[in-house]
């Protein structure tokens, strides 16, 4: 018999250590409904199943991102389905001013129609946004070219940028009125005018959607010069990972672009011969509004796919973490 050590009270304390032990991980598993509730349960699962749930969440974020473009380009090619209705509109017009029976009185009646829709065709084009970005006018996407030499208001002393945000294609004058001390912006025959002033500020054009932001040592009215807006693309983050994207250009949808009918003489029913070549422009112009319809539709069904994909990439990459993850509820206890 051993006095100083009770060896059979010790190994039953440990059993019981042991066992209370199990049973509060158990309880723990059970209660949570996760195997891994910490990183001692089960350090290397622990480390992918993290891994798996980024990819996850990266991936329903993408659907998402998939959905919000799919809505971007459904308000494009709505826009665009308005357009076609007006030249569909104008070349039934145009068909009509080309019949000799019409007297002038009677042209000029079908002329001031035709003004009028081009002038629609071009508002549908500077007011159709999504998220307060201009989808057609040709400037989704653009960016302002950096180089001073092109953009010479980069050149002005204290201006320390130039962006934009929607702004068409083209280069952009800016004069200066030094006795207003205001800054005039002007592209394709419209302006704006706005104040201007000593230091940092933001002189925001916002008819054009382009903003040039000056520091301390600006001096108004010299921010005069050039600001040139390049053609650009919008890209859409359809993947959990880095460059898991896909991009989009929608061109300039306005008389002034694709289209072809600013021009003199483009749209003129003021004869039989001039209204024989606006049928001609008018159908040049619906086939090219056509082919972007066409190639949105195109880019829909694609992203349709991709968030079919990402659904189910998602739901199998889910079903695997859970393995890792999750507890079994027949074998915690």
């Amino acid at each position: 018999m051993r006095i100083n050590h009770n060896i059979t009270a010790l190994n039953t304390y440990r059993q019981f250590n042991n066992a209370n032990n199990a049973q509060s991980k158990s309880m723990e598993k059970l209660s949570s409904g996760l195997r891994i509730n910490s990183a001692a349960d089960d350090a290397a699962g622990l480390a992918i199943s993290e891994k798996m749930r980024g990819q996850v969440r990266g991936l329903e974020m993408a659907s998402k991102n998939a959905q919000d473009a799919t809505s971007m380009i459904q308000t494009a090619e709505g826009g665009l389905n308005e357009t076609h209705d007006i030249l569909q509109r104008m070349r039934e017009l145009a068909v009509q001013g080309g019949n000799d029976t019409n007297v002038t009185q009677d042209r000029d009646a079908i002329q001031e129609e035709l003004n009028e829709l081009k002038k629609e065709i071009d508002r549908i084009g500077d007011t159709t946004e999504f998220n307060k970005q201009t989808l057609l006018n040709g400037g989704l996407g653009g960016t302002v070219e950096q180089n001073s030499a092109t953009t010479t208001v980069l050149a002005v002393t204290g201006v320390a940028s130039a962006s934009t945000n929607g702004a068409g294609t083209g280069t952009y004058a800016i004069t200066a009125d030094t006795t207003a001390h205001t800054l005039t912006m002007t592209f394709g025959g419209k302006t704006q005018t706005i104040n201007n002033a000593d230091g940092a500020q933001d002189l925001n054009f916002s008819d054009f959607g382009i903003t040039i932001k000056t520091n301390a040592g600006y001096t108004q009215d010299e921010a005069v010069g050039d600001v040139k807006v390049d053609a650009g693309s919008v890209k859409f983050q359809i993947g959990a990972n880095e460059n898991q994207d896909l991009s989009l250009n929608i061109r300039n949808m306005k008389t002034d672009g694709v289209l072809n009918l600013a021009g003199s003489g483009k749209v003129d029913v003021s004869s039989h011969d001039a209204a024989k070549a606006t049928i001609t422009n008018i159908e040049t112009a619906i086939t090219e509004v056509s082919k972007e319809r066409s190639k949105l539709g195109a880019y829909q069904n694609r992203l349709d796919h991709t968030i079919n994909n990402l659904s189910t990439t998602g739901e199998n990459l889910t079903a695997a973490e859970s393995r890792i993850r999750d507890v079994d509820y027949a074998l915690a206890a």
